[in-house]
């Protein structure tokens, strides 16, 4: 097994290794690092990756994958590819690497730039949580099961001694780190939508629910669907919407970023807000929602939240108007964009006062006002998920036939949600599973 150096071994889905060349993404500041870094993947753009592997789970005859050896997966050089491309994984959601030997010298970059506003032992703990979230992304790829495979059928022991074998400089809990990620995803399901298992694709929002949910006196295509409506004020009008794109593009957002990215108490709390919105504030993927409107056929009257509820003179059978992927990368990313800015700009920024004028301010359910990052916005996830798990038999019994010695799990490329944080949610999941179970259905739903 050849390793390490400047020589990356390549392991290709479907032939031998390749010894390649492979060109640093860094440069010497660490914020350029960030934005000259590969187009993200995560939450907020999974339109291109899940289409792929939403694809290939449903449409794709089984090809003879090569295995990965666990020693490739520990090697820090290693790229892995899958049909002739280098699979990505990112921090934050958004920061992208091909191979763990890229992401040491970012980790020292984030220790640099946080030195005078940090201290030594706040820098450090920073780089340990980084390298732990780093390997756990190396391993849950959205794209490629193996390096999970590689790492859940070999044992403990197995792994010790290929982290030994490791010929590389890598930093210290390296080894501890594979430990922990293989000993939690031997007992762990991803509960997500292009998941190999079927009851883990069950258990993700964007599921599609052919008869539809009723939520809040609507019916929806998923939970997915509601989740994002409901970022809306009802009287929202896409005109609304088209008004506030336009004002994002002729707002200059430098300065907002900068502040962001200068202090450590509003960066590091936020790390995949600030990256979230970097991204979605591009000039470039501010012209993508307003072209996505027109292609959908918006009009000027139509009303947001509206809009992402069943349309009743759907024949049975028939397409969604918007995929749950559609909903979340068009509707959802532009309400959490508008949102955040509202969150995260200072009290006395004009801005607030433009968004709070659309309603952009909060959530508006049912006659009440709650705050877009707040527990009773989050506590809604709950409560639809008491309509889909405990009042539809079909999603109760696939949630509740899953042991409960496997944990309920959801990991994506490190990215979170700042509307309901991913720990937030795995509890939610967790939990309403245990009032699924046959000894809770005394429980009232």
């Amino acid at each position: 097994m050849a390793t390490g150096g400047d020589n990356p071994v390549r392991w290709n889905c479907l032939c031998c290794p390749i010894q390649s060349d492979f060109p640093r993404i860094f440069t010497d500041e660490p914020e350029a690092n960030i934005r000259a870094g590969a187009r993200p993947l995560g939450h907020s753009d999974t339109r291109t990756v899940l289409t792929v592997a939403l694809g290939i789970l449903a449409f794709s005859p089984p090809l003879p994958a090569q295995p990965v050896p666990l020693q490739a997966i520990v090697n820090p050089s290693s790229v892995l590819e899958n049909n002739g491309k280098p699979v990505a994984f990112a921090l934050h959601g958004f920061i992208e690497f091909k191979s763990l030997s890229e992401v040491f010298p970012y980790i020292d970059s984030q220790k640099q730039r946080w030195k005078g506003k940090l201290s030594d032992g706040e820098r450090d703990r920073l780089a340990e949580d980084l390298l732990r979230e780093a390997i756990e992304s190396r391993i849950i790829s959205m794209v490629d099961e193996r390096p999970l495979e590689a790492l859940v059928t070999h044992t403990s022991e197995e792994l010790k001694q290929a982290i030994a074998g490791v010929r590389e400089p890598v930093p210290s809990g390296y080894g501890a780190d594979f430990s922990a990620v293989q000993d939690k995803w031997k007992h762990s399901l991803n509960c997500w939508s292009a998941a190999s298992s079927i009851s883990a694709r069950v258990l993700s929002n964007w599921y599609p629910i052919e008869e539809g949910i009723t939520l809040h006196g609507a019916v929806y295509d998923s939970t997915e669907h509601f989740w994002q409506a409901v970022k809306y004020h009802p009287d929202t009008t896409v005109a609304d919407v088209t008004a506030m794109l336009e004002f994002l593009q002729h707002w200059s957002w430098a300065p907002f970023l900068a502040r962001l990215d200068d202090d450590p108490k509003l960066y590091l709390p936020n790390a995949y807000a600030v990256e979230f919105l970097r991204y979605n504030l591009a000039a470039e993927r501010l012209r993508w929602f307003r072209d996505e409107l027109n292609r959908q056929g918006m009009k000027p009257g139509d009303h947001a939240r509206q809009a992402q509820q069943r349309d009743p003179q759907r024949p049975s059978g028939a397409p969604f108007r918007f995929s749950a992927s559609e909903d979340k990368a068009l509707w959802g990313d532009l309400a959490d964009v508008l949102q955040m800015i509202y969150i995260l700009a200072p009290a006395d920024d004009p801005v607030r006062q433009v968004l709070a004028e659309r309603h952009f301010d909060g959530i508006y359910l049912d006659g009440r006002k709650m705050g877009f990052i707040s527990q009773e916005f989050r506590s809604q996830m709950l409560e639809i998920w008491r309509v889909k798990y405990l009042q539809m038999p079909r999603f109760r019994e696939v949630i509740s036939s899953i042991p409960m010695e496997i944990a309920l799990s959801h990991f994506l490329n490190d990215g979170d949600s700042p509307d309901i944080p991913i720990p937030v949610y795995v509890g939610y999941l967790n939990e309403i599973r245990k009032l699924a179970r046959p000894s809770s259905r005394t429980v009232s739903p």
